[in-house]
């Protein structure tokens, strides 16, 4: 159950959140959405080709946040063998390059 200190903050970045809302409707920006990049459908709607460990669909590599993530999320991968980790490195590799990331080494 909140605090009334918990309830408190609550109120409070709610109504900062309209605040920074109606500014950005006002220099007329975008609202922000809060949304994922990637969404479940667009992510299924991805071809497997796109994906580090396209057998899983696992570690979508569509643009540099993904592919970031994937770099430090390598390791953490389950289920796939050795040649297949080999091959999803290779393509995080060539997503890198291709979205200007400088990648220094393999995680281990």
């Amino acid at each position: 159950m909140a605090t009334t200190r918990q309830k408190a903050a609550a109120r409070r970045n709610i109504k900062k959140a309209v605040k920074v809302s109606a500014t950005r409707r006002r220099k007329g920006m975008a609202p922000k959405t809060g949304k994922h990049p990637l969404s479940s459908r667009a992510e299924r709607e991805t071809p497997s080709t796109k994906f580090a460990f396209p057998k899983e669909r696992k570690e979508p590599l569509t643009d540099a946040s993904h592919v970031r993530n994937a770099i430090a999320r390598f390791n953490q991968v389950e289920g796939v063998s050795a040649s297949e980790r080999d091959a999803a490195w290779r393509r995080i590799k060539a997503a890198a390059k291709k979205y200007g990331i400088e990648v220094s080494h393999r995680p281990r």
